[in-house]
């Protein structure tokens, strides 16, 4: 059996065929998909979609970094509303995005502190989002972690040395897609960590693992993913399945 420790099936890409591709992923093992939020305009889907599914879905709160703009106190506001009303197994996901625009970097800094620092409050781990901006997540959580903060680097796509600062933190390496593409180095990172060390994801609809890559993604997918990890450490795709499991089931507390 697998988890999907991060995936937005509530996203408008899967209207079309919505059932169907939940059914494809359950006939491929998949147990549970963690359902991280984007910001106040994805809460209400996200949460049809878990009251559709109840023993499937996880629902997930938090305030996505490239939606941080000159607003972003606000949505923090509805996420801490929400934190209030029901129980969250982690908040996510947050963290620092310098990808498309560095414009609300400072914002994006804050955002991700106070996000944090809920976490640390409610003893929940945290689901963190970090695209070319590394150093910049780091930095926050060298001076904001504490001894009850940990969480996951969803979709790692960084070098041995930043996987290993990751490992000493205390924190989950998220691997995807990314794994399987031709000269993306990922596959020599993740062959040399331990896979107590790792959760399987798809960030679907996003990040389509090869043959499927430049599609749609989807959790069913997430088999692919793992039969790349077990071909990496050379062992079973079961065995891959077992333990990277149980280290989402240990996170998230499922």
């Amino acid at each position: 059996m697998f988890v999907d420790s991060h995936s937005h099936l509530y996203a408008e890409e899967f209207l079309p065929d919505r059932e169907e591709m939940i059914q494809r992923a359950i006939n491929a093992g998949v147990e549970k998909i963690i359902l991280p939020n984007i910001d106040q305009s994805t809460i209400q889907a996200m949460f049809d979609l878990t009251d559709s599914h109840p023993d499937l879905f996880v629902p997930l709160i938090g305030l996505h970094p490239t939606s941080v703009k000159e607003d972003y106190k606000l949505e923090l506001q509805v996420v801490e509303q929400w934190l209030a009303k029901r129980s969250f197994c982690a908040i996510g996901e947050i963290g620092i995005d310098l990808y498309w625009d560095k414009t609300f970097l400072s914002e994006q800094i804050d955002a991700f502190k106070i996000q944090l620092n809920w976490a640390k409050d409610l003893n929940i781990p945290i689901v963190i989002h970090t695209r070319n901006s590394f150093e910049e997540v780091f930095e926050v959580l060298e001076k904001e972690k504490g001894e009850s903060l940990t969480g996951v680097f969803h979709c790692f796509s960084g070098n041995l040395e930043q996987a290993h600062q990751v490992i000493d933190l205390g924190f989950k390496i998220g691997i995807g897609g990314v794994v399987t593409f031709k000269n993306s180095g990922l596959d020599t990172v993740v062959q040399q960590i331990d896979l107590q060390h790792i959760l399987l994801e798809t960030d679907s609809p996003y990040l389509a693992p090869v043959p499927h890559r430049g599609k749609r993604n989807e959790t069913a997918y997430l088999l692919i993913i793992a039969n790349k990890i077990a071909e990496l450490h050379q062992i079973s795709v079961e065995e891959v399945g077992r333990i990277t499991t149980q280290n989402s089931k240990q996170l998230f507390n499922l």
